[in-house]
């Protein structure tokens, strides 16, 4: 277990890394939203509705009449925003505080949120696959926050990432490490939590896309394995 603090990679093409940062913000106030705001549905509710249900996205069940919800084939992406407690915030947002901004830096804003919403679907899609009769709603930033990982890994597996092992052991080790090690977690918990609760296919299906869409995204002169990149 590696929870990621800072890692000092300066910015070189923007001044603020405001999708980042807007996307901390709109999970955290949504979070905030549903379990303090003025409900008129549960949160339950709400992950039903709007979280991805494999089986309902396939046409072989149905919600409940009723309840609010958005259209199936949104759900992929709506999920994404959702998370299931403040934990599972916090530790999403944690990763994504740390590594999005410098992969923001090298896609360009737009490109990245697009980016980050496409490695959301990946990792939707790899779920909804693996458990196509699933009834339990799929919630979290996960998927797309792996993709971010990915990119972060192939831009810079040299730099050396301060945080925590084990939750509470310090460390400060390339990036190669901490989040190769990461992966291989993923994999090792798909492969033998298959029935968790945890979306292991989803983290793995965003990889596996931020992995594809990064050669793509980057801006021109960016350099990816920690190459000498061009001068912008």
């Amino acid at each position: 277990m590696f929870v990621p603090i800072y890692d000092g990679v300066p910015l070189r093409f923007t001044r603020s890394a405001f999708i980042t940062y807007g996307l901390v913000a709109a999970c955290t106030a949504i979070q905030l939203l549903l379990r303090f705001g003025p409900q008129q549905e549960s949160e339950i509710a709400v992950m039903a509705g709007f979280g991805l249900i494999p089986s309902v996205l396939f046409g072989t069940a149905v919600l409940p009449e009723g309840l609010t919800h958005a259209p199936a084939w949104l759900t992929p992406f709506s999920n994404i925003l959702l998370h299931a407690s403040f934990a599972h915030l916090l530790g999403n947002l944690l990763f994504l505080w740390v590594f999005g901004d410098n992969v923001e830096d090298a896609m360009g804003h737009a490109r990245f949120l697009a980016f980050f919403f496409l490695c959301g679907l990946g990792g939707s899609l790899a779920h909804a696959l693996a458990y196509p009769a699933s009834e339990q709603p799929l919630v979290g930033a996960s998927g797309a926050i792996s993709g971010v990982i990915a990119a972060y890994l192939m831009l810079y597996p040299r730099v050396r990432v301060w945080g925590l092992a084990f939750k509470w052991i310090p460390v400060h080790i390339p990036a190669v490490y901490t989040l190769g090690g990461w992966i291989v977690f993923q994999a090792a918990s798909a492969w033998f939590d298959p029935q968790g609760d945890i979306g292991w296919w989803a983290h793995l299906g965003g990889l596996a896309t931020g992995a594809v869409l990064t050669p793509l995204f980057i801006r021109r002169g960016v350099a990816l394995f920690g190459r000498r990149s061009a001068r912008p």
